[in-house]
């Protein structure tokens, strides 16, 4: 592909679907750009040509939900409909490995291979699947990385052309047919509640998953929802970002930075145009919490952006959700229709705030989790990250003061708001206050999120999650996803707190708990680990894209024949990709597998 056009015509159904997505009519887009054969692209005198280049990620995802994938013809009349050059959309398809630019079955089975999966039936799911004992008709199948689903495993991701998207889990993950996409068994009963601790009196971000309808404003209302928002009307946004300063709220999404300087920054800046982002692309392998908060409270979600734009002078959100969340983006996108019908939210709401968000569905892939690449990704480019500084509360979204913080942080500020900052900093420990969620699976009897204060001790949540099933007894735990350090035994004691983390060398990281028995291959688990990172890697910066490969080639070696100075090596390459890779990618795709050497696990 260049950047010329070619001759390839959309089909009558691929002009509907692009006029969808983009809200231009299809006379419209021939009125607005005529191209030939050897000009990029021509700009008519009828009417100046609007940038609508950030409308390129949901032109191919809805082409690629309605078709099942997006051809030449496709390509190229989005292409002339946004005024983008042919090689770049090109360059933007082909980033994503949920968009197809050959042709493809009505539906593709993404089978999670990653840690959890492939120690809880996945593997053996593949087996048959290539062996041909299990064949949907009018499919095909790939693995992939981890769904978000470690919780309730095998899992599997289907992306059905012209139908919802669905996952399936656990024993329905191997059934081909009278599957449902919401989270109900085939014949209609609903599974047990979606969290361990469903009713106990101490959950805060978790005390409405399970006893709202995730579907009824009226239940999140009569649950006391937006009494948050309201209350943050009356305080003003002065006060709202003054009390979440005093609650020394820190992000959740691992990098632990303080949330009220991102606010007070934009807040404070003389751009009058200013932007949130809530990041639901939650893809670290063992990382679902986020997803839980989505599907069951999806108007606490809605809620907490609401008073986040209210603060920072914000009036336009974009909620950035991983595409193999199905259920979540259906579940808020009635959140955000049910908000606007009740005066909620948008422009004209009733509560006075001008604030509206729109929803972004993710395509498959990891590095749009990194703040920089995700903005990339909304601005229709391919979802690299960017240099910094400038730094997105300067320079983010579109080039305007931009605050980003995930789902499990906003939705702290509700609390934050109705019950004051100080009483939400006397949660916890000093430096990391309030709640926290962790993520628990791997060999633990009753997988699932939980939330805790900080300060609990490692073995504490383990205990939580009913131990180690019987017979079994831990080697060693992953902290903080594939990210993150193997621990031994030794730090069952050590409290999970930001503090405490760093004091041992570290990182809680997205809240991932993962703990491994003595009969677990580790140079299986490490292997896949490297290859997560090879995958994921964007390939912008050269210390990462050859640095993720090395590192793969010398896991191997050392596996199949150690020989000195293969961990020396190890070492090299991750000091390089500390030192000089663009984004955090590169910067921990080397620490599981260090830790684990420095251990002895492998």
């Amino acid at each position: 592909m260049d950047l010329r056009f070619t001759d390839a015509q959309p089909t009558a159904e691929e002009r509907r679907v692009v006029e969808r997505a983009t809200g231009i009519p299809d006379s419209e887009s021939h009125d607005r750009v005529r191209t030939d054969s050897n000009l990029r692209i021509f700009r008519t005198g009828r009417r100046s040509v609007v940038n609508r280049r950030h409308l390129l990620l949901p032109a191919l995802e809805t082409v690629q939900s309605e078709i099942g994938w997006v051809s030449e013809g496709a390509l190229m009349h989005i292409c002339r409909v946004l005024s983008v050059p042919p090689a770049e959309a090109w360059g933007v398809a082909t980033f994503y490995s949920l968009i197809s630019v050959d042709p493809s079955p009505p539906q593709v089975w993404h089978i999670c291979d990653d840690i959890v999966c492939r120690r809880q039936g996945a593997l053996d799911l593949i087996d048959r699947f290539e062996s041909g004992e299990l064949q949907p008709p009018d499919s095909r199948w790939a693995p992939s990385p981890c769904l978000g689903q470690c919780d309730r495993t095998p899992a599997a991701y289907i992306q059905r052309a012209g139908k919802d998207d669905m996952v399936v889990v656990g024993p329905d993950t191997a059934r081909l047919n009278g599957l449902s996409p919401d989270r109900h068994s085939p014949n209609g009963r609903p599974q047990p509640p979606p969290i361990p601790q469903f009713g106990q009196p101490h959950l805060r971000l978790l005390r409405r998953v399970g006893a709202v309808d995730p579907g009824s404003i009226d239940s999140y209302l009569a649950a006391g929802g937006y009494q948050a928002l309201e209350a943050a009307v009356r305080m003003g946004r002065a006060r709202v970002v003054a009390e979440v300063k005093a609650s020394g709220l820190r992000g959740r999404g691992g990098a632990a930075f303080p949330a009220w300087i991102k606010w007070e920054t934009v807040a404070n800046s003389p751009e009058p145009v200013r932007y949130l982002i809530c990041n639901a692309d939650e893809s670290e392998p063992g990382t679902f919490k986020d997803r839980v908060l989505m599907e069951d409270d999806p108007f606490s979600v809605v809620e907490a952006m609401t008073i986040t734009g209210f603060a920072i002078g914000a009036r336009r959100g974009y909620l950035y959700i991983r595409g193999e969340y199905p259920l979540a983006t259906k579940r808020l996108s009635r959140a955000l229709q049910e908000a606007r019908r009740q005066g909620l939210l948008g422009e004209d709401a009733d509560t006075g705030v001008d604030f509206d968000i729109e929803i972004r569905r993710g395509q498959g892939a990891y590095i749009c989790g990194e703040e920089t690449a995700l903005m990339n990704s909304i601005e229709g480019l391919r979802g690299e990250p960017r240099n910094k500084p400038p730094f997105p509360t300067v320079s983010g979204l579109f080039g305007k003061p931009t605050v980003i913080n995930n789902v499990e942080t906003l939705c702290n500020v509700l609390d934050i708001v109705t019950e004051g900052g100080d009483a939400f900093a006397q949660l916890g420990t000093a430096q990391s206050t309030g709640p926290k969620l962790f993520c628990l699976s791997g060999a633990v009897k009753r997988p699932g999120v939980y939330e805790v204060e900080f300060g609990a001790t490692l073995g504490e949540l383990i205990d939580l999650a009913g131990g180690l099933p019987d017979g079994l007894h831990l080697r060693a735990v992953l902290l903080g996803g594939a990210a993150g350090s193997f621990v031994l035994p030794d730090l069952l004691s050590m409290p999970l707190t930001f503090e405490a983390a760093s004091e041992a060398g570290v990182s809680l990281g997205s809240g991932v708990i993962m703990p491994f028995d003595q009969h677990t291959d580790f140079g299986d688990i490490l292997t896949r680990i490297a290859e997560f990172f090879r995958d994921e890697t964007c390939g912008q910066c050269v210390p990462c894209r050859v640095g993720t490969v090395r590192l793969e080639e010398a896991l191997a070696r050392l596996r199949r024949q150690p020989r000195p100075g293969d961990k020396d090596l190890i070492a090299e390459i991750d000091l390089a990709m500390r030192d000089a890779s663009i984004c955090g990618l590169g910067h921990t795709a080397a620490i599981a597998l260090r830790s684990a050497l420095d251990l002895g696990l492998l």
